[in-house]
Formats: structure tokens, C-alpha cells, sequence
């Protein structure tokens, strides 16, 4: 089971990107998807996530620009992101709590990263 990001990229302040993460190999279920950040010199942070049922929670560093959601194919989840600052400069990271049979807990998997720039 792995989780493959894509979408990061150069973009100027106020400009747009749209991540994707999508999870394959054999899953059951997905308990929850996030997105994490992490800037040059500092802790990794959560960004949004988003929860079987579609209930969607949002750093207040983000709120009003990003929009976490899932894709047609429940494994994909992405983050559409508005309005780009310098300070969203980071390596963004997909985060998935997930099972691959019924009979197994739920465990925590990670993406390898993308980088996002936000830089005139």
C-alpha cells in the first residue's frame, strides 16, 4: 500500500495549485486523508483533512484559500489551493489512515512529498 502526490510546482503569490495523493495496492477501507507541511527549518504541521462521511478540518493558517476533498475514487484525495503565499512554501505531504482487511487495525501511511513554492 503507498500513497504517490503530485501537482506541486513553481506558482507566483496569489496563484493556484491542485494536489492530488492517490492510494494504491490493497485497501479496504480509509478512515481519514490528510495533508501535512512541512517549511525549510521547521516542524512538520497539518494542513486539512478529511474524514469518512466528508466532515473537512483546516489549519488557520489555510482557511478561506484551501479546500480539501475526495475524488470519484475514494482512494484520492486532493488540496486545491488558493491565493499562495511565500510562507505556504513547503514540501506537502499526504497522510492516510487506512486498513486492508476488515479484520485489520487501521494504520498511518505517508506520502513521499511535493514541493511547493510560492515565489515572484
Amino acid at each position: 500500500v503507498q500513497l504517490v502526490e503530485s501537482g506541486g510546482g513553481l506558482v507566483q503569490p496569489g496563484g493556484s495549485l491542485r494536489l492530488s495523493c492517490a492510494a494504491s495496492g490493497s485497501i479496504f477501507s480509509i478512515n481519514a486523508m490528510r495533508w501535512y507541511r512541512q517549511a525549510p527549518g521547521k516542524e512538520r504541521e497539518l494542513v486539512a483533512s478529511i474524514i469518512q462521511g466528508g466532515m473537512t478540518n483546516y489549519a488557520d493558517s489555510v482557511k478561506g484559500r484551501c479546500t480539501i476533498s475526495r475524488g470519484n475514487a475514494e482512494n484520492t484525495v486532493f488540496l486545491q489551493m488558493n491565493s499562495l503565499k511565500p510562507e505556504d512554501t513547503a514540501v506537502y505531504y499526504c497522510n492516510a489512515i487506512l486498513r486492508t482487511s476488515i479484520l485489520q487495525n487501521y494504520f498511518e501511511i505517508w506520502g513521499q512529498g511535493t514541493l511547493v513554492t510560492v515565489s515572484s
